[in-house]
C-alpha cells in the first residue's frame, strides 16, 4: 500500500531530527546543536493511532553560504515535493526569524497542506510566545517538545488529519512488483523483454532511469503492475538533485511494492552495495526474489549454476528465504517463469496459518529441542498466533520474553517454514509475555 509521506521541514538548529526521532521511536538521525548537521534526507517509518506512515528529515533550509547549504536546501525542497504533509518546525525561544519566514515563503508555494510545530516550548514562560507563531500564517501553531515529547499527541493528530482521502479510490487487484538494484543491471532491460515493447529507456550509460515507473499487464490471467526504478548508488556517488530524487522515488517503489525484485549483474558479481540494496527491501518486509541477469553472457560448466547460488546465499543469509532466478533480458532466458513465481511469493506473503496446526508445529519444535535455560529458570512457550500478513506475524505467548535467544526464535521461524510454504517472504516473531 502507498503509505502518506510527511517532510520535517525548517531552518537550521530547531530540532528537526530530535523531532524525528521521537515520533520514530529510536535515534535514526544525527541529533547535535550544531547548525547544518543533517546534510541529506532520512526515512523512517512512523505510527499514530493505527495509521501509519512515513516520515523525512531533512537537513535546515538556510540561505547563506554556508559549504553545503545550497544542497542541503535542495534536499529540503525534493522533500516537500514529495510530501503529502509537511511539518515545520520553528523554535519558541527565539521566536520568528528572518530564515523562518524565508522558509515560510518556500512552504506557501508548495501548496501542501503545513501543521506549524513551535519545538522547544518546555516551561510556561516560552509557551506564552507560541501565540506569536500565528505570524506565520500556517493556523494554530503547536508547542512541543522534542526532547521531553511534550505535546507529540496533538500534534499527531494535526498531520494524520491532513492525509490524502483514499476513501472512493478504485481498489487496485494486481499484484504490485518493484524490480530494484544497483544502476546498469538491466532492470529496464527485463522490463521491457518482460512486456515485449520498448516501454522505458534502456542504455548502458548508468542512471538512465531517473523515476520510478509504473506498467500494468497480464499474465496466465493474473493483473501485475511493474515498477521499474532507478538504480540505487552508494550514497557518496549520488551527485546530482535528481538523482537523489530517484533514489527517494525508489525506496518509496519498495514500500509499495508486494514483492521486490532484486536485480543484480551476473557479469559483475555480487557487490557490497547489492547488500544495501536488498538490505531496503528485507527491512521493509517486503516478499523478495533474487534475479540474477545477463546469465548468458557467462562461460558455464556444470558447477557455475550452483556455485553462484551457493555465493548468494553465504553473501545474502538474511534473504534465505528469496528464491533466485537466473535470467537474461536478452535472450529472455527464464522469463517465462517470473509471473508464475512473483504470483506464488505474493501468495505466501499474504498467507494465514490457522492457530491450532501452528501451535501443533510449535509444541512439536520444542519437544524436539527444547526451549533454553538461564539461571535455573527455563524459557516457556504457552501459546502462538499470526495477527498480521504481508509480510506474516506472529506473537508468541511465554513466561519471560527477554529470554527468547536470537538463535531459538530462528529455530522456531525455521520449523514454520518447514511445515508451511512461505518462500520469498519474511517472517516476523515477537514475543510477549503471558498476562
Amino acid at each position: 500500500m502507498a503509505y502518506p509521506v510527511v517532510a520535517i521541514v525548517g531552518r537550521p538548529n530547531v530540532g528537526k531530527s530530535t523531532l524525528f526521532n521521537r515520533i520514530a521511536g529510536e535515534r535514526i538521525s544525527i541529533v547535535e546543536d550544531t547548525p547544518g548537521v543533517t546534510r541529506d534526507r532520512i526515512y523512517a517509518p512512523a505510527e499514530w493511532l493505527g495509521t501509519e506512515f512515513r516520515m523525512i528529515d531533512t537537513g535546515g533550509i538556510d540561505m547563506g553560504d554556508e559549504p553545503f547549504l545550497s544542497q542541503i536546501t535542495q534536499q529540503a525542497e525534493i522533500a516537500i515535493d514529495e510530501a503529502d504533509v509537511i511539518v515545520f518546525i520553528v523554535s519558541a525561544p527565539e521566536g520568528i526569524t528572518d530564515a523562518d519566514e524565508k522558509v515560510a515563503k518556500i512552504l506557501y508555494r508548495s501548496k501542501k497542506p503545513v501543521v506549524l510545530a513551535v519545538n522547544k516550548a518546555d516551561n510556561p514562560e516560552v509557551r506564552e510566545t507560541v501565540y506569536d507563531f500565528y505570524a506565520l500564517g500556517f493556523g494554530d501553531p503547536y508547542p512541543v517538545s522534542g526532547v521531553h515529547g511534550l505535546g507529540l499527541g496533538d500534534l499527531l493528530d494535526a498531520v494524520i488529519k491532513e492525509f490524502p482521502d483514499e476513501a472512493g479510490t478504485p481498489q487496485d487487484d494486481s499484484i504490485r512488483f518493484s524490480l530494484i538494484g544497483r544502476p546498469n543491471v538491466g532492470k529496464s532491460s527485463l522490463v521491457n523483454a518482460m512486456l515485449g515493447e520498448d516501454r522505458v529507456i534502456v542504455s548502458n550509460i548508468a542512471g538512465t532511469t531517473r523515476d520510478a515507473v509504473d506498467t500494468k499487464f497480464t499474465a496466465d490471467g493474473t493483473h501485475f503492475t511493474m515498477v521499474d526504478t532507478a538504480g540505487i548508488r552508494k550514497r557518496g556517488k549520488v551527485y546530482e538533485n535528481t538523482e537523489r530524487y530517484s533514489v527517494m522515488r525508489a525506496m518509496r517503489a519498495i514500500d509499495d511494492s508486494d514483492v521486490v525484485l532484486m536485480v543484480m549483474n551476473a557479469e559483475e558479481g555480487i557487490r557490497e552495495q547489492d547488500k544495501r540494496v536488498a538490505g531496503y527491501a528485507h527491512e521493509a518486509g517486503r516478499g523478495v526474489i533474487i534475479l540474477v541477469n545477463k546469465w548468458d553472457t557467462l562461460k558455464k560448466d556444470n558447477h557455475t549454476l550452483t556455485d553462484f547460488q551457493n555465493l548468494i546465499r553465504a553473501e545474502f543469509q538474511y534473504l534465505s528465504y528469496a528464491p533466485i532466478l537466473f535470467v537474461s533480458a536478452k535472450t529472455g532466458q527464464r522469463l517465462d517463469q517470473l509471473p508464475a513465481l512473483i504470483k506464488r511469493v505474493s501468495k505466501n506473503h499474504n498467507q494465514r496459518v490457522q492457530s491450532a496446526t501452528l501451535n501443533d508445529v510449535i509444541m512439536d519444535a520444542i519437544a524436539l529441542n527444547p526451549t533454553p535455560s538461564d539461571n535455573g529458570k527455563r524459557l516457556r512457550v504457552y501459546y502462538a498466533t499470526q495477527v498480521a500478513v504481508a509480510p506474516p506475524t506472529f506473537v508468541v505467548f511465554v513466561n519471560d520474553p527477554k529470554m527468547m535467544h536470537f538463535s531459538y526464535e530462528r529455530f522456531l521461524e525455521n520449523q514454520i517454514r518447514e511445515h508451511f510454504d512461505f518462500e520469498g517472504t519474511p517472517l516476523h516473531l515477537i514475543e510477549r509475555a503471558r498476562k
